[in-house]
């Protein structure tokens, strides 16, 4: 596994032999654990390794073909095509008649399409090969399900900063893949740097200290290693952020959600990380307005109004100016009363129109513009509110004929839904008073 050349990348020389000198993953590695267990019983099944970059998938699906005594296949999904697939099927088929196992290891499975992830089926289901996806992607939602449904899922997590101290000592230490013969000081400042700014990943701690060594001051003869020197090798501090993975989703989930739990410190936070991350502001400003729809509603309407204001501000000043409009709505809509009546009362009026299909207008709600249309009823029979007392036609229905009147708006007693909802309790009475009225009428009728 190791390659014995001074070229080779720190990185891929301080690749993990055994399972021992892996970092963080305890929950997978530990002894009794599921991959330590299929490791040591030297027995591979097919599976996705799923985690953020630089969380040792691929040294994982290396150290399974090597204790389970089966030759590797490696591809990309980036790069490979139906040819490249059909190629290694071939080249596993000949390993079965020479009486080896073979383990196959596609990067980025998720880039693959769904024809191409079907190809892999009838393969690993006779056993022509076993198996092993990485993706960075949450497989539920890039996997075909006839694929996944035939692999078992890990989750690989990022790596703590102790993991990554550690992984940075041992390549210091190490004289014969590491930095051991330079006799390198760094200083506990630099190195506890060093680990926040790979943000969990193993590769990239290793990659940032050998180009750190390059940057060294030389004291007493050797080379000298302190956070001013982290600090140039880093320029602007790069934090992960995917914009159209599963941490850009995450992150507008976390962000939505401290609003919607009234914390506007978290809201900032996540705010923060996401337009700091590189997330177009536009979106994020997309989002506030629909937060402001969806939890706040009328509870507070100024809401949308400030998230709209916020939008706007964003489009005239650009970003970072603007940018501190969207902080002030995110914080606003974080403090004020919540509700999601709205919200709810326009799903289900959704769920009935969709239900019902296309109810006629009834002919006292219809528009009468010309002389057919009031000649064939339309508009007759209407009462116009503005004319009745309070401004309401008490027991009136706007509904389609022959349909139930529903009741989808229910406001909450929060804000300023709370006045609006003593109005509708109101208007209900008027509603029951008339009826009451309508039915007295109609028995007087009757006698």
């Amino acid at each position: 596994m190791y390659k014995d050349t001074p070229h080779a990348p720190l990185a891929d020389r301080m690749r993990p032999q055994i399972i021992s000198e892996c970092a963080g993953q305890r929950h997978l590695l530990a002894e009794g654990k599921p991959i330590r267990h299929m490791v040591e019983s030297h027995n591979a099944h097919s599976m996705i390794l799923w985690g953020p970059p630089g969380t040792g998938k691929t040294t994982l699906a290396r150290l399974i073909a090597q204790h389970s005594s089966s030759r590797l296949l490696t591809m990309s999904a980036v790069h490979a095509g139906v040819k490249d697939i059909r190629a290694v099927v071939e080249q596993a088929r000949l390993n079965q008649e020479l009486g080896e196992k073979t383990l196959l290891f596609v990067d980025e499975v998720h880039r693959f399409n769904k024809a191409q992830q079907d190809g892999f089926l009838p393969h690993i289901e006779d056993g022509t090969f076993d198996f092993i996806g990485a993706t960075t992607e949450n497989p539920s939602f890039e996997l075909n399900n006839a694929l996944l449904s035939r692999l078992r899922v890990y989750v690989l997590k990022s790596l703590t900063e102790d993991d990554i101290v550690d992984v940075l000592q041992r390549a210091l230490a190490d004289k014969t893949r590491g930095l051991g013969n330079f006799s390198i000081s760094i200083t506990d400042e630099a190195l506890q740097l060093l680990a926040r700014l790979a943000d969990g990943d193993a590769r990239r701690s290793l990659n940032m200290l050998e180009i750190a060594v390059d940057f060294a001051r030389t004291v007493d003869g050797k080379p000298h290693i302190d956070a001013d020197t982290i600090k140039q090798v880093a320029g602007d501090n790069l934090r992960r952020f995917d914009k159209g993975g599963d941490a850009f989703y995450d992150q507008i989930s976390a962000l939505h959600k401290s609003v919607r739990g009234s914390s506007p410190d978290a809201s900032l936070y996540w705010l923060a990380r996401m337009l700091d991350g590189g997330a177009d502001p536009f979106y994020v400003a997309r989002r506030v307005v629909r937060m402001a729809s969806e939890d706040i509603g009328n509870a507070d309407p100024r809401g949308l109004q400030l998230a709209l204001n916020a939008w706007e501000a964003l489009e005239r000043l650009g970003s970072p100016e603007g940018e501190l409009a969207l902080a002030q709505a995110v914080t606003y809509l974080a403090c004020v009363p919540k509700s999601n009546a709205v919200y709810m009362a326009w799903k289900k009026a959704l769920a009935d129109v969709r239900k019902q299909g296309s109810e006629p207008v009834p002919m006292h709600l219809r528009n009468a513009p010309t002389k057919l249309m009031k000649e064939l009823g339309a508009s007759q029979n209407y009462r116009y509110a503005h004319d009745e007392a309070e401004a309401y036609a008490a027991g009136e229905s706007y509904f389609p004929e022959g349909m139930k009147a529903a009741s989808y708006y229910h406001p909450v007693e929060r804000g300023l839904e709370k006045k609006i909802a003593e109005r509708l309790r109101y208007l209900g009475q008027l509603d029951q008073a008339q009826g009451k009225q309508n039915m007295k009428q109609n028995m007087k009728q009757k006698k």
